[in-house]
């Protein structure tokens, strides 16, 4: 997209009542970011392909945050659950969206919910970082863009027995291993949670 096109996205956001930043360069949104960030004392992040390629995990850690995350190698069944539970009450909440359409909505789907779950009601701080690909005209394509794009190389990742690991798109399965259970469309903020939108120009996550 042209820059124009992803300042209207911006204005956008922000006229639904996201607070929304743009940037060009790596540089000035860790800068941005880690200036939002200062305050803040616990985090909890959300699974996010987007924020793992930024290396947000260890910067928050090199500045002595405490971040909650289940993403850790190894982390057993038992923990795991725990783990994504504790990220719901951290004071803030760092996580990628799936879609963002160019009217300022958020979309996303999950599997268990927790991630969507903290982005609507937990911690009162939420920080959502995305590329310019994630960015689609309208809701429709937004949700296609999820199950066709997103999801399936989720699936993959995760090695979920689902048949869209194989075909590549979306099948609507009856799988009982089916990732896409939870779908939200965030037209506003919630009330009572702040949430901050920091829009790359670049390629990020999936």
């Amino acid at each position: 997209m042209t820059k124009g096109e992803l300042k209207k996205v911006t204005k956008a956001l922000e006229k639904n009542g996201f607070i929304s930043c743009l940037f060009d360069r790596r540089d000035d949104f860790y800068r941005k970011f880690l200036e939002d960030i200062r305050d803040i004392q616990t985090i909890g992040v959300g699974g996010s392909v987007t924020v793992r390629e930024l290396g947000l995990i260890d910067r928050l850690k090199e500045m002595g945050k405490v971040v909650v995350h289940h993403w850790i190698p190894g982390l057993t069944e038992e923990e795991d659950e725990p783990t994504r539970r504790k990220e719901m009450v951290c004071d803030a909440f760092l996580t990628s969206t799936n879609a963002l359409t160019e009217s300022g909505y958020l979309i996303n789907i999950d599997g268990i919910g927790n991630r969507v779950a903290a982005m609507i009601f937990g911690p009162k701080k939420v920080f959502v970082v995305v590329g310019e690909n994630k960015i689609v005209k309208n809701i429709e394509e937004g949700i296609g863009r999820v199950k066709n794009i997103a999801a399936p190389l989720n699936a993959q990742r995760v090695k979920a027995k689902v048949p869209c690991v194989s075909s590549g798109k979306c099948e609507e399965c009856d799988s009982p291993h089916r990732i896409c259970r939870v779908i939200t469309i965030h037209e506003r903020p919630p009330f009572r949670t702040e949430i901050r939108i920091y829009l790359l120009n670049e390629k990020l996550g999936f």
